[in-house]
Order: C-alpha cells, then structure tokens, then sequence
C-alpha cells in the first residue's frame, strides 16, 4: 500500500547498526551529486522505494527512457541518507562500455585507492563486507549480466549492504524487488511542465487561458518528465499552442535538453533511441510492428498481425516479454483480460523505424483485417452468456477499431469496409452506450458512394435505429426508407427485416402504437422467415410489447415479454433481458405491486448500467422515480428525476419527446409536487441532478426499505395509464448477426 507522504531523511529509519568504523559519521560519505532544480512530484514512488529498501536489499527500478528513473533514484538515495552510516553511493554506468572496466567504475565512485595487485573486485568485496552503505547504481542496461554477476557477489558478501538500481531492465537476481516506475500523474506533469516552464520564461503562468494547451500537452507526451522538460525549453521561442502544433514531430521538435544532462537525455529521441540500440534484431522489429496498434492490444493480435517469415508467430511471446523486460510495452491487466500498450512517444518511434522499411501499408492492412474479423466475432457472440466479455472487449479495442475504419476509409474500393464495421458494430454503439459517437461513424463511412451491398444496406438500418434513439425522426425515416427500398431492389431480406422493424421503433417512440404494433408484428414475421434470433429480435418483441401496453393491453404485454425472458434465460442474454424487465416492472407498477416493480427494475437497471447503456439506466431511473412516489419518499423520487434528468442529454431527446413515454415523469411529478410542495420538490430535483450516473444508480439499488410497501399496501396513487416509464425497452441496433430491436420504450 503507498505512503501518501514523502518519506523525510529520518522518518521511519530503522535503528542504526554500528558502522564499521565502531559508531556512526558525523559528516557523512558519499558522492550524491546536489541538485541544481527542484524535484517535482513523485512522493508516492518515494514512499514506496523507502519501503522497499526496508524489505529487500536489492531494489530496481524499471522504466523507459526518460521516464525519470535517475533522478527518482537519486532523490530517494537522498532522502534516506541518515540510514547509511558509511554514506550513499552513486555509480554511473552509461558512459561505461567495456564489461571489464565495471569494477573499476564501483572502485572509483566509493572513492577506493588500491596499489596492490589485488583484482579490483577483492577491493570491491573487502570495502563492503562490513559496512553499511547503500549502492546506487544508474545506466547498466547495456552490461546488464555483467553488473548482475558484480551485485550478486557484493550482495552475498556484504550482509549490510543495499542496492537502488535504476535501468531498462532488471538485473534478474534473487531477492530483487522490481519497481516499474509509470509515467508521472496528470497533476505531477502539469507541476513539473509550469516549474520548468517558469524557469526558462519567467513571465509564464498557468492561466485559464494557458492551462487547457499545457494539459493535452502533457496528455500527449505521456506524462514522460524529461519530455515535459525538453518540451518547456522551446517556450524560449514558441508559445505552448505553438508547440502543441508540432507535436507530430515530436524527436525533431524536443532537442535542447541541458548540457548538464548525460548525452542520452539531450533529446528525446536520444533517450528512445538508446532503449532500441539495445533491443536484439527480432525486438526491433516487433517494436516497429507493435506500432500500428493505437491503445491497448493483446497477444493474439500480435501473433497475427506482427509475425511473418522474419518473426514467427511461435517466437512472438518470447520477442514480446524482452520488450516487456526493457519497459518498451507495458502489461496492463484490465476487465477484457491481460492487455499490453505502448507510451504514445515509444509508438511513435517505432513507427518511424517501421515506415523507414516500407511495410507500413502492408501491416496496417492486417492491423485492419484483425480488427474486422474480431468485430464479426464480437457482434456473434453479443448473443451468448459472454455478452459482459464482448462489451469489455469491445470497450478496450475502440482506439483500434478506429484506426481499422480509418485505414479502409483511406481508398475508396476499401470504403465498404467501413461500413460493415461501423454496422457490425452496433452492439456497441447502442449496447454499450455510445450513441453519439456511432453517429458520427455511422454518418461518415456512408458519405462515400458504394454499392447497395450488404454493408452499406446494414449501415443504413443501423444509422436509422441510432437517430431513432436519439430523436431525430428525420434523419431516421430517410435512412431507414432508404434502406429498405433498395435492399427490396436488391433481394436483401436480412436488411429489408431490420428496416421494417427499426420503422416500427420510429412509430413507437413518436406514439403512433397502432403503426409501430403493425410495423413490428411484420418485422417478427420476416426474421421467423429468415430463421433470425438474436438480440434485435429479442428486441423487436420486447417494443411490441411496449406497443400493445401502452394501449393498455397489459396481460399481452406481460405475456410477451416473460417469453423474452426466458429465451435470455436459455441463452444467457442480458442486455436485451433488461429491457424485457423493465416492461415486466411497468406492468408490475400498473398493478398496484410497487414492491414487485422496484425488484424488477433493480435487476433491469444493474444490467443497464454494468454495460454502460444509458438509455437502459434512465428509463429505469425514470419509472423508479415513479415506484418511489408511490410507496410515499416523494423527496427521494423527486431526487432520481433530477439525476435522470442530468442523463437524457447524453442519449437524445428526452423521453423522446413522446406522450407514452413521458406520462410516468409526468405522473411521479404531480405526485412529489403535491406532497412536498414546490420549494422542496425544486430543491431535490436540483440535488439529484448534482449526482453522477454512478453515485444515482447506486443509491437507487441500495433502495429505500423504510418507505418501500409490500404488495398488499397498494393504496398509493396508481401510475398513469398509457405508462412509458418502466418501459422503455429500446436499443439495439444492428447486425443480422445479433440481434437486437430498434427504438423501443416506453
């Protein structure tokens, strides 16, 4: 667990032995360089080296270059000086480049003088055997087994001795407590950005007009402190705008670094270059491989992607954990399994070596036929009990997603393949949130002049169930007629199916029933035809059943949608099952069983919010609302339609507009006005919308037993009649694969 605190030289020290020299020093030895500029941040990894150094008797710290891995070490030495009564050491190695001159870098920094024949490494062991010093070795990647042979033996020797190393890989001993150092926090590379920024431009504040350009170009080098550094030296000349601007260069624009620094950290591509001097043949080319991927990436799509005759894929793992080992990728274990990532600046580099061979077209190519395949799986398996995997997949693969799309944007015979991913990717875009930025993909990839394929019909339909979500019935008729009248032309049931039943949310949603009733029992009847069960189908029933509720056919609705739900239950589908519930829990509350409906929509709204499908979340929210005027908290109630209320803008149109919808906001209104009045039913309204989506969802799940009723204490006020609240089921959209209904609510 991290210290909050930076450790201070004595805080924390453990008792002092004697020293060698029979008690401790008053002045004591050691070579530490001063410090000519201010440490910035850092006091959690000075925390944590302090502890470690109580546990371990070799502690390295790993990083990339420039990362800060020197001066953190050398800081951390610093500051535990009064622990070492025969001082702290210092041994810098970059400069050293012959193995058999190692010994005599250590016998000249502890400031030995030997005259004998004695080999330097017997001085070496003599010196430390009794004493109690610490060792700070820096820069001794490039003689790595010599040094781990040399610290070893010191180590075995030296019982009081301790080691802080610092460099690109590990030393591999026994007892080595390895500490990866990460990039610097936003907060830490913002301090140390205006710090150094004020030194070479006095005159420079972080200002609001200022702080914004310093933030993204903190973002944008990774949080790497000699970066920062070399980055806040060109203010002599450009503005931070100005240098933001030129950040596609980035080797060539950070140069200049202090004639103080060692001559590796003179530059930044100085600094990266001397990671890649000491990668073997097969690294170096990985690396550059690795470079086509943006954000996180896992083993199986560098073994594919990367590999060919030069690297095969069966050598992949090994050539991929030597990266690891130098801190040249970074291993992040996340909820879509064990993913690895490479700094923005690394990439870069290696993308550069990469475009100097003339296989760049070539690998992004197969960076994007991976990525379209993957979305294929992903939209199959979205019908299945992994449907939580694939939505954590699917999340974690979104930069490179992207860049798949990009990259068939880019040549006009490519540009269907955009369009089959930007549709197969519905799920996605409406499973999991993310309405906006689907349209902006969706509207892009089919400004490009295509065939009337199966790509280009699926992203029209799923444009359609998209805008439909959002409320713009415009833009959803025009695509959606679009799409159905020339995949009529063309023969594609499949897409003729999905724009009838997408037509049919459109009806729904703008509350004409008997429309969206007739639009979706025709939907249900072509995808029987076609042998379609998926998640959309699932979909299309539970919006017919909204359809017949709000014309107050409430058994049928029931009916229809405990059907759904078994169908979930047998193939272990969630999303589509939230909406389902949500319909049940709208029938419930119709019934004078609130207690039955707040269960019901508890289970809808976990499931809602666990794929980040904000639509779900506040139409469960909205009808909750309802529920909970009804079993008597008006003030909570009024509380969840303020934290609502602070949602819809980031889906769409607010309850789309529509009677049915609306009339359970409506209803829990005028019950929590008349029962608090319109000062306190303003004043939680307004607390409400203060709560983020996850603090609202979790008060909202927590429940209130104190107010809730059972079954039988229905004398509440009942909820209205043509009820959209609970239920609302819409949302998917998209691909023949899976399956999923358009604009369903309520």
């Amino acid at each position: 667990m991290r210290r909050s605190q930076r450790p201070s030289p004595s805080s924390g020290d453990p008792d002092p032995l004697p020293c060698a020299h029979g008690g401790p020093a008053h002045g004591l030895p050691g070579n530490l360089p001063a410090e000519l500029n201010r440490f910035v941040g850092r006091e959690d990894e000075l925390a944590d080296l302090a502890r470690l150094l109580e546990e371990s008797r070799l502690v390295t710290v790993v990083g990339v270059g420039g990362v800060g891995k020197t001066r953190l070490v050398s800081t951390a030495a610093a500051l535990l000086e009064k622990r070492y009564c025969d001082g702290v050491w210092l041994v810098e190695l970059s400069a050293v480049h012959d193995p058999e001159l190692l010994e005599h870098a250590l016998v000249d920094a502890l400031g030995l003088t030997d005259h004998t024949s004695r080999p330097p490494r017997t001085t070496l062991l003599e010196h430390c055997a009794e004493r109690r010093l610490l060792l700070v070795i820096d820069g001794f990647e490039h003689l790595v087994d010599s040094c781990a042979e040399l610290v070893r033996d010191l180590l075995r020797r030296a019982p009081r001795l301790r080691v802080l190393a610092a460099g690109r890989l590990p030393l591999e001993l026994d007892g080595e407590a390895l500490y990866p150092l990460a990039t610097m926090t936003d907060e830490d590379a913002l301090r140390l950005f205006a710090e150094r920024a004020t030194a070479v431009q006095p005159e420079f504040r972080l200002t609001e007009r200022t702080r914004g350009a310093a933030q993204e170009l903190c973002r944008r080098l990774d949080g790497i402190p000699l970066a920062l550094e070399l980055a806040a030296g060109r203010l002599r000349a450009l503005s931070t705008d100005q240098v933001l601007e030129r950040l596609d260069d980035r080797f060539r624009l950070l140069t200049g670094g202090s004639r103080s620094a060692p001559a590796r950290h003179q530059t930044l591509r100085t600094a990266i270059g001397w990671s890649h001097e000491l990668c073997a043949p097969e690294q170096r080319l990985l690396w550059s491989r690795l470079s086509v991927f943006a954000g996180q990436f896992d083993l199986e799509a560098v073994e594919y992607i990367c590999s060919g005759s030069d690297l095969p894929a069966e050598s992949v793992l090994d050539v991929l954990s030597g990266l690891l080992a130098q801190s040249i990728v970074l291993r992040e274990d996340s909820a879509a399994g064990t993913r690895y990532r490479m700094l923005d600046t690394v990439r870069e580099y290696g993308a550069e070596w990469l475009a100097a061979t003339g296989d760049t077209e070539r690998l992004r190519r197969r960076h994007r036929d991976w990525f379209l395949g993957l979305a294929t799986w992903c939209e199959l398996d979205w019908f299945s009990p992994r449907q939580g995997e694939v939505a954590a997949r699917a999340e974690s693969e979104l930069p490179n997603l992207r860049r798949a799309m990009e990259c068939s944007l880019e040549r006009p015979e490519e540009a269907h393949l955009a369009q089959y991913l930007a549709g197969t990717l519905w799920f996605l875009w409406i499973g999991c949130g993310r309405l906006s930025e689907g349209r902006r993909w969706l509207d892009h990839v089919l400004e490009e002049e295509t065939p009337y394929d199966s790509s280009r019909l699926k992203a029209l339909w799923v444009l359609g169930y998209v805008a439909v979500l959002q409320g713009d019935p415009v833009a959803a008729i025009s695509a959606l007629t679009e799409c159905r009248e020339e995949a009529d032309l063309v023969g594609d049931a499949t897409a003729s199916a999905y724009a009838v039943h997408r037509t049919g949310c459109l009806a729904l949603v703008t509350d004409d029933t008997t429309r969206a009733q007739e639009l979706l029992h025709d939907a249900l009847g072509r995808y029987r035809e076609l042998g379609e069960l998926n998640s959309n189908v699932l979909m299309a029933q539970v919006e017919l059943a909204m359809a017949v509720g709000f014309r107050g056919e409430l058994d049928r609705a029931v009916t229809i949608c405990e059907e759904v739900r078994d169908i979930c239950e047998d193939h272990g589908e969630r999303w589509a099952l939230s909406y389902a519930l949500f319909v049940l829990a709208f029938a419930a509350l119709q019934r004078g069983r609130p207690a039955r409906a707040r269960e019901l929509l508890g289970e809808s709204l976990s499931i809602s919010h666990a794929f980040h499908d904000l639509l779900g979340t506040v139409l469960s929210l909205e009808l909750l609302a309802l529920v909970t005027v009804v079993e008597g908290d008006a003030a909570e109630a009024a509380l969840l339609q303020g934290a609502a209320e602070q949602i819809w803008p980031s889906v769409g149109l607010p309850l789309f507009g529509s009677a049915h919808y609306g009339a359970p906001r409506a209803r829990c209104e005028e019950l929590a006005r008349h029962e608090l009045g319109e000062e306190r039913y303003t004043s939680q309204r307004r607390a409400g919308g203060k709560l983020g989506a996850d603090a609202v969802v979790a008060r909202a799940l927590a429940g209130r037993p104190g107010k809730q009723r059972d079954d039988a204490d229905s004398g509440a006020p009942e909820a209205p009649g043509p009820q959209p609240e609970a239920g609302k089921t819409r949302k998917p959209a998209a691909s023949p694969a899976s399956g999923r209904g358009g604009p369903e609510r309520w």
